[in-house]
């Protein structure tokens, strides 16, 4: 089992839903309005006057098999439109019930 983890822009919601429904995972966490800024590059997300925009959340566990395919969707929207900023990551399960 492996858990994905995608911060994105809240621009993106919807799509990043439909991304792990066309690929076959129903079950998520999201968490909205989450501030941040990227490590290099990005503009900050304060929900503030200055940086209004907010970014979300979406944490997920699902068979190994699934993670390739939802990786590269991923990476696809995210060079579509860089400057809104999307970000996943992928760590393994030890336990899962």
């Amino acid at each position: 089992m492996k858990a994905l983890f995608i911060v994105y822009n809240q621009a993106y919601n919807e799509e990043i839903v439909d991304i792990l429904a066309a690929n076959g995972q129903r079950g998520f966490s999201r968490w909205e309005d989450i501030q941040g800024k990227g490590s290099t590059t990005g503009i900050p997300r304060m929900g503030s006057h200055g940086w209004p925009e907010m970014n979300h959340a979406i944490l997920t566990v699902t068979e190994d098999e699934k993670i390739p395919a939802m990786m590269a969707e991923l990476k696809e929207k995210s060079e579509e439109s860089p400057e809104l900023g999307l970000r996943a990551f992928v760590w393994n399960i030890e336990l899962f019930y």
